[in-house]
Protein backbone atom coordinates (compact mmCIF):
# COMPACT_ATOMS: atom_id res chain seq x y z
CA UNK A 1 0.00 0.00 0.00
CA UNK A 2 0.97 3.84 -0.43
CA UNK A 3 1.91 5.45 2.19
CA UNK A 4 -1.60 7.03 3.63
CA UNK A 5 -1.68 10.67 4.38
CA UNK A 6 -4.22 11.67 7.57
CA UNK A 7 -5.63 15.59 6.00
CA UNK A 8 -9.07 16.83 6.89
CA UNK A 9 -10.26 16.43 3.38
CA UNK A 10 -10.81 12.94 2.59
CA UNK A 11 -12.69 11.35 -0.28
CA UNK A 12 -14.37 7.87 0.12
CA UNK A 13 -16.08 5.68 -2.44
CA UNK A 14 -18.40 2.89 -1.46
CA UNK A 15 -20.17 0.22 -2.95
CA UNK A 16 -22.85 -1.55 -1.16
CA UNK A 17 -24.27 -5.17 -2.92
CA UNK A 18 -25.83 -6.62 -0.26
CA UNK A 19 -28.97 -7.58 -1.96
CA UNK A 20 -30.92 -6.59 -4.99
CA UNK A 21 -29.80 -3.03 -4.90
CA UNK A 22 -26.73 -2.03 -6.92
CA UNK A 23 -25.11 1.47 -5.44
CA UNK A 24 -22.33 3.58 -5.68
CA UNK A 25 -21.66 6.56 -3.69
CA UNK A 26 -18.70 9.22 -3.41
CA UNK A 27 -18.53 10.97 0.41
CA UNK A 28 -16.01 14.06 0.87
CA UNK A 29 -15.31 15.40 4.32
CA UNK A 30 -13.52 18.64 3.44
CA UNK A 31 -11.43 21.28 5.99
CA UNK A 32 -14.60 22.49 7.85
CA UNK A 33 -15.05 18.52 8.60
CA UNK A 34 -18.70 18.52 7.22
CA UNK A 35 -19.49 15.36 5.03
CA UNK A 36 -21.00 16.00 1.93
CA UNK A 37 -22.16 13.63 -0.67
CA UNK A 38 -21.14 13.94 -4.15
CA UNK A 39 -23.04 11.33 -6.12
CA UNK A 40 -24.62 8.79 -4.99
CA UNK A 41 -25.73 5.72 -7.66
CA UNK A 42 -28.45 3.14 -7.39
CA UNK A 43 -29.71 0.46 -9.79
CA UNK A 44 -32.53 -1.07 -8.71
CA UNK A 45 -33.73 -4.84 -9.72
CA UNK A 46 -37.45 -4.51 -8.19
CA UNK A 47 -38.72 -5.41 -11.66
CA UNK A 48 -36.62 -7.68 -12.02
CA UNK A 49 -37.48 -10.18 -8.84
CA UNK A 50 -41.51 -9.09 -8.48
CA UNK A 51 -42.64 -11.92 -10.56
CA UNK A 52 -40.66 -13.89 -8.65
CA UNK A 53 -42.49 -13.14 -5.09
CA UNK A 54 -38.96 -12.17 -3.75
CA UNK A 55 -35.13 -12.02 -4.61
CA UNK A 56 -33.83 -14.82 -6.43
CA UNK A 57 -30.14 -14.83 -5.41
CA UNK A 58 -28.57 -15.73 -8.48
CA UNK A 59 -30.36 -13.04 -10.90
CA UNK A 60 -29.47 -10.48 -8.26
CA UNK A 61 -25.76 -11.18 -8.74
CA UNK A 62 -25.52 -11.68 -12.02
CA UNK A 63 -27.14 -8.45 -12.51
CA UNK A 64 -25.24 -6.41 -9.73
CA UNK A 65 -22.44 -7.82 -12.24
CA UNK A 66 -23.81 -6.21 -15.51
CA UNK A 67 -24.84 -2.96 -13.26
CA UNK A 68 -21.82 -2.10 -11.28
CA UNK A 69 -19.10 -0.98 -13.73
CA UNK A 70 -21.20 1.27 -15.25
CA UNK A 71 -22.30 3.47 -11.97
CA UNK A 72 -19.15 3.34 -11.40
CA UNK A 73 -18.03 5.57 -13.98
CA UNK A 74 -21.17 7.39 -13.63
CA UNK A 75 -20.37 7.97 -9.77
CA UNK A 76 -16.73 9.66 -10.46
CA UNK A 77 -18.35 11.57 -13.53
CA UNK A 78 -21.12 13.03 -11.03
CA UNK A 79 -18.79 13.33 -8.27
CA UNK A 80 -16.34 15.04 -11.05
CA UNK A 81 -13.21 13.19 -9.43
CA UNK A 82 -11.08 10.75 -10.86
CA UNK A 83 -10.36 7.53 -9.56
CA UNK A 84 -7.30 8.52 -8.48
CA UNK A 85 -8.64 11.03 -6.18
CA UNK A 86 -9.80 8.79 -4.22
CA UNK A 87 -8.52 7.92 -0.80
CA UNK A 88 -10.22 4.47 -0.02
CA UNK A 89 -12.19 1.96 -1.26
CA UNK A 90 -15.20 0.52 1.01
CA UNK A 91 -17.56 -1.81 0.42
CA UNK A 92 -20.69 -4.09 2.41
CA UNK A 93 -19.31 -6.95 3.38
CA UNK A 94 -22.51 -8.30 5.68
CA UNK A 95 -24.77 -9.14 6.33
CA UNK A 96 -26.66 -10.56 2.89
CA UNK A 97 -27.13 -12.71 0.53
CA UNK A 98 -22.93 -13.99 0.02
CA UNK A 99 -22.90 -13.94 -3.75
CA UNK A 100 -23.98 -10.43 -4.08
CA UNK A 101 -21.72 -9.27 -1.20
CA UNK A 102 -19.00 -11.23 -3.54
CA UNK A 103 -19.29 -8.63 -6.36
CA UNK A 104 -19.23 -5.55 -4.52
CA UNK A 105 -16.39 -6.55 -1.99
CA UNK A 106 -14.31 -7.89 -4.90
CA UNK A 107 -14.79 -4.54 -6.48
CA UNK A 108 -13.58 -2.56 -4.12
CA UNK A 109 -10.65 -4.52 -3.28
CA UNK A 110 -9.70 -4.90 -6.72
CA UNK A 111 -9.81 -0.78 -7.13
CA UNK A 112 -7.62 -0.36 -3.41
CA UNK A 113 -4.81 -2.97 -5.53
CA UNK A 114 -4.79 -0.89 -8.51
CA UNK A 115 -4.62 2.86 -6.79
CA UNK A 116 -2.62 1.72 -3.47
CA UNK A 117 -5.13 3.47 -1.22
CA UNK A 118 -6.95 1.57 1.54
CA UNK A 119 -10.08 -0.81 1.85
CA UNK A 120 -12.30 -0.75 4.18
CA UNK A 121 -14.91 -3.56 4.86
CA UNK A 122 -18.19 -1.53 6.18
CA UNK A 123 -21.50 -3.67 8.21
CA UNK A 124 -24.18 -3.27 6.36
CA UNK A 125 -26.64 -2.61 9.65
CA UNK A 126 -24.45 -0.14 11.28
CA UNK A 127 -24.85 2.06 7.46
CA UNK A 128 -28.15 2.34 8.45
CA UNK A 129 -27.70 2.82 12.18
CA UNK A 130 -25.84 5.95 11.48
CA UNK A 131 -27.71 7.12 8.53
CA UNK A 132 -29.99 9.76 9.83
CA UNK A 133 -27.15 11.76 11.37
CA UNK A 134 -25.82 12.73 7.91
CA UNK A 135 -27.78 15.38 7.25
CA UNK A 136 -27.03 16.59 10.67
CA UNK A 137 -23.75 18.16 9.55
CA UNK A 138 -21.89 14.06 10.35
CA UNK A 139 -22.44 14.76 14.01
CA UNK A 140 -23.64 10.87 16.08
CA UNK A 141 -25.46 12.08 19.25
CA UNK A 142 -26.02 9.28 21.88
CA UNK A 143 -29.35 7.73 20.60
CA UNK A 144 -31.54 4.85 20.99
CA UNK A 145 -31.85 3.36 17.65
CA UNK A 146 -34.70 1.89 15.77
CA UNK A 147 -33.57 -0.50 12.69
CA UNK A 148 -36.40 -1.53 10.57
CA UNK A 149 -35.89 -3.50 7.57
CA UNK A 150 -36.61 -6.52 5.35
CA UNK A 151 -34.23 -8.39 7.15
CA UNK A 152 -33.64 -6.96 10.75
CA UNK A 153 -35.20 -5.33 13.62
CA UNK A 154 -33.06 -3.87 16.22
CA UNK A 155 -33.34 -1.61 19.06
CA UNK A 156 -29.41 -0.60 19.68
CA UNK A 157 -28.07 2.06 22.02
CA UNK A 158 -25.23 3.68 20.18
CA UNK A 159 -23.21 6.00 22.30
CA UNK A 160 -21.09 7.12 20.25
CA UNK A 161 -19.70 5.83 16.63
CA UNK A 162 -18.13 2.06 17.13
CA UNK A 163 -20.28 2.02 20.70
CA UNK A 164 -23.16 -0.12 20.59
CA UNK A 165 -25.04 -1.84 22.92
CA UNK A 166 -28.01 -4.62 21.52
CA UNK A 167 -31.02 -3.93 23.60
CA UNK A 168 -33.63 -5.82 21.09
CA UNK A 169 -34.12 -7.75 18.00
CA UNK A 170 -36.51 -9.96 16.39
CA UNK A 171 -36.80 -13.53 17.56
CA UNK A 172 -38.38 -14.43 14.06
CA UNK A 173 -39.68 -12.59 11.03
CA UNK A 174 -37.93 -9.04 10.73
CA UNK A 175 -40.85 -6.07 10.69
CA UNK A 176 -40.05 -5.82 6.70
CA UNK A 177 -40.28 -9.60 6.05
CA UNK A 178 -43.44 -10.11 8.19
CA UNK A 179 -44.67 -6.77 5.38
CA UNK A 180 -43.68 -8.78 2.66
CA UNK A 181 -45.40 -12.26 3.61
CA UNK A 182 -48.80 -10.65 4.68
CA UNK A 183 -48.41 -8.97 1.41
CA UNK A 184 -48.47 -12.03 -0.18
CA UNK A 185 -51.40 -13.40 1.40
CA UNK A 186 -53.53 -10.47 0.63
CA UNK A 187 -52.81 -10.76 -3.17
CA UNK A 188 -50.34 -7.84 -3.29
CA UNK A 189 -46.91 -7.44 -5.32
CA UNK A 190 -43.70 -7.59 -4.12
CA UNK A 191 -42.14 -5.55 -1.95
CA UNK A 192 -45.33 -5.86 0.20
CA UNK A 193 -44.12 -2.71 2.76
CA UNK A 194 -45.11 0.32 0.09
CA UNK A 195 -48.16 -1.75 -1.18
CA UNK A 196 -49.30 -2.27 2.25
CA UNK A 197 -48.72 1.29 3.54
CA UNK A 198 -50.86 2.10 0.25
CA UNK A 199 -53.68 -0.06 0.84
CA UNK A 200 -53.90 1.43 4.24
CA UNK A 201 -54.50 4.54 3.99
CA UNK A 202 -58.03 4.21 3.34
CA UNK A 203 -58.88 1.41 5.25
CA UNK A 204 -59.60 0.68 9.45
CA UNK A 205 -57.32 -0.15 11.66
CA UNK A 206 -59.39 -1.26 13.86
CA UNK A 207 -61.06 -3.55 12.11
CA UNK A 208 -59.97 -6.61 13.15
CA UNK A 209 -58.11 -7.49 16.46
CA UNK A 210 -54.66 -8.71 15.64
CA UNK A 211 -51.85 -9.48 18.76
CA UNK A 212 -49.39 -6.93 19.51
CA UNK A 213 -47.10 -9.64 20.69
CA UNK A 214 -44.22 -9.38 23.44
CA UNK A 215 -45.79 -6.03 24.63
CA UNK A 216 -45.72 -6.82 28.35
CA UNK A 217 -42.51 -8.87 28.22
CA UNK A 218 -39.75 -6.90 30.18
CA UNK A 219 -37.37 -7.05 27.45
CA UNK A 220 -36.85 -4.99 24.27
CA UNK A 221 -37.23 -7.96 21.94
CA UNK A 222 -40.11 -8.09 18.93
CA UNK A 223 -41.57 -11.19 16.99
CA UNK A 224 -43.96 -10.76 14.60
CA UNK A 225 -44.60 -14.74 13.26
CA UNK A 226 -47.59 -14.60 15.26
CA UNK A 227 -49.42 -11.70 13.87
CA UNK A 228 -48.40 -12.94 10.38
CA UNK A 229 -50.21 -16.19 11.63
CA UNK A 230 -53.22 -14.33 12.91
CA UNK A 231 -53.82 -12.26 9.33
CA UNK A 232 -53.68 -16.01 7.70
CA UNK A 233 -56.51 -17.32 10.18
CA UNK A 234 -58.07 -14.04 9.67
CA UNK A 235 -58.48 -14.10 6.25
CA UNK A 236 -59.33 -17.96 6.06
CA UNK A 237 -62.29 -17.00 8.83
CA UNK A 238 -63.42 -13.91 6.46
CA UNK A 239 -63.05 -16.51 3.31
CA UNK A 240 -63.31 -20.53 4.38
CA UNK A 241 -64.40 -21.40 0.66
CA UNK A 242 -61.59 -20.26 -0.92
CA UNK A 243 -59.27 -18.45 1.04
CA UNK A 244 -58.83 -15.58 -1.25
CA UNK A 245 -59.39 -12.52 0.05
CA UNK A 246 -61.53 -10.05 -1.67
CA UNK A 247 -61.25 -6.70 -3.05
CA UNK A 248 -63.20 -4.54 -0.32
CA UNK A 249 -61.21 -6.12 2.66
CA UNK A 250 -58.30 -5.76 1.91
CA UNK A 251 -57.86 -1.96 2.80
CA UNK A 252 -59.15 -3.14 6.31
CA UNK A 253 -56.48 -6.14 6.57
CA UNK A 254 -53.92 -3.60 5.20
CA UNK A 255 -54.40 -0.59 7.96
CA UNK A 256 -55.18 -3.46 11.47
CA UNK A 257 -51.82 -5.33 10.55
CA UNK A 258 -50.11 -1.98 9.76
CA UNK A 259 -51.30 -0.47 13.18
CA UNK A 260 -50.61 -4.05 14.91
CA UNK A 261 -46.47 -3.51 13.25
CA UNK A 262 -46.40 0.14 14.45
CA UNK A 263 -47.85 -0.09 17.64
CA UNK A 264 -45.20 -2.70 18.87
CA UNK A 265 -42.36 -0.91 17.30
CA UNK A 266 -43.34 2.23 18.66
CA UNK A 267 -44.23 1.94 22.01
CA UNK A 268 -41.04 -0.48 22.81
CA UNK A 269 -38.69 1.95 21.20
CA UNK A 270 -39.94 4.63 23.38
CA UNK A 271 -39.84 2.45 26.90
CA UNK A 272 -36.07 1.71 25.59
CA UNK A 273 -34.96 5.28 25.39
CA UNK A 274 -36.63 6.18 29.03
CA UNK A 275 -34.89 3.38 30.44
CA UNK A 276 -31.71 4.06 28.95
CA UNK A 277 -32.18 8.16 29.84
CA UNK A 278 -31.57 8.83 26.39
CA UNK A 279 -33.74 11.52 24.81
CA UNK A 280 -32.78 10.92 21.17
CA UNK A 281 -34.34 8.36 18.82
CA UNK A 282 -33.25 7.52 15.64
CA UNK A 283 -35.40 5.43 13.11
CA UNK A 284 -33.31 4.24 9.60
CA UNK A 285 -33.63 1.26 7.62
CA UNK A 286 -36.31 0.41 4.10
CA UNK A 287 -39.57 0.45 6.77
CA UNK A 288 -38.52 3.76 8.13
CA UNK A 289 -40.09 4.95 4.54
CA UNK A 290 -43.65 4.15 6.17
CA UNK A 291 -45.46 7.39 7.07
CA UNK A 292 -47.82 6.46 9.27
CA UNK A 293 -44.62 4.64 11.41
CA UNK A 294 -42.95 8.15 11.55
CA UNK A 295 -45.97 9.96 12.19
CA UNK A 296 -46.81 7.55 15.17
CA UNK A 297 -43.28 7.72 16.75
CA UNK A 298 -42.98 11.33 16.17
CA UNK A 299 -46.32 11.74 18.13
CA UNK A 300 -44.68 9.38 20.66
CA UNK A 301 -41.36 11.07 21.23
CA UNK A 302 -43.26 14.52 21.38
CA UNK A 303 -45.63 13.44 24.26
CA UNK A 304 -42.11 11.55 25.78
CA UNK A 305 -40.53 15.15 24.68
CA UNK A 306 -37.72 13.22 22.94
CA UNK A 307 -36.29 13.85 19.87
CA UNK A 308 -36.64 12.38 16.78
CA UNK A 309 -33.91 11.50 13.75
CA UNK A 310 -35.73 10.28 10.54
CA UNK A 311 -33.33 9.33 7.77
CA UNK A 312 -33.89 11.27 4.36
CA UNK A 313 -35.92 8.63 2.10
CA UNK A 314 -32.75 8.34 -0.58
CA UNK A 315 -31.04 6.74 2.95
CA UNK A 316 -33.33 4.86 4.28
CA UNK A 317 -33.78 1.79 1.34
CA UNK A 318 -30.43 -0.32 0.61
CA UNK A 319 -27.82 2.83 -0.85
CA UNK A 320 -24.13 3.32 -0.78
CA UNK A 321 -23.82 6.87 0.90
CA UNK A 322 -24.93 4.98 3.92
CA UNK A 323 -21.65 2.87 3.91
CA UNK A 324 -19.71 5.87 2.73
CA UNK A 325 -20.41 7.60 6.38
CA UNK A 326 -19.36 4.21 7.97
CA UNK A 327 -16.51 4.72 5.99
CA UNK A 328 -15.27 7.87 6.48
CA UNK A 329 -15.72 7.67 10.36
CA UNK A 330 -13.37 4.54 10.26
CA UNK A 331 -10.75 6.45 7.78
CA UNK A 332 -10.54 9.10 10.37
CA UNK A 333 -10.02 6.84 13.01
CA UNK A 334 -7.38 4.90 10.67
CA UNK A 335 -9.37 1.54 10.70
CA UNK A 336 -8.23 0.09 7.60
CA UNK A 337 -9.55 -3.72 6.45
CA UNK A 338 -7.22 -6.29 4.86
CA UNK A 339 -7.03 -7.67 1.61
CA UNK A 340 -7.60 -11.12 3.20
CA UNK A 341 -10.71 -10.44 5.19
CA UNK A 342 -13.56 -12.02 3.46
CA UNK A 343 -17.91 -11.16 3.52
CA UNK A 344 -20.22 -12.58 6.41
CA UNK A 345 -23.59 -13.04 4.94
CA UNK A 346 -24.66 -13.55 9.02
CA UNK A 347 -22.44 -10.70 10.17
CA UNK A 348 -23.34 -9.23 13.62
CA UNK A 349 -23.30 -5.41 14.22
CA UNK A 350 -23.07 -6.62 18.30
Amino acid sequence: MAEIHYTDDVLILAIESSCDETAVAIIHRDESGEPKILASEISSQIDIHRKWGGVVPELASRNHSLALSPLIQQALENAEVGIQDIDAFAATSGPGLASSLLVGNTAAKALSVATGKPYIAVNHMEGHLISPFLQDQGELPANIALIVSGGHTLLIHMKSFGDYELLGTTLDDAAGEAFDKVAKMIGLPYPGGPEIEKAAKSGNPAAFALPRSMMKEPNFNFSFSGLKTAVLYTISDLNPDDGAVKPEQVADLCASFQAAVIEVLVKKTIKAARKSGVNKISLSGGVSCNRTLQQELQKACDNARIELHLCQPALSTDNAAMIAFVALHKYLAGEFSSLDQGIDPNQKLV
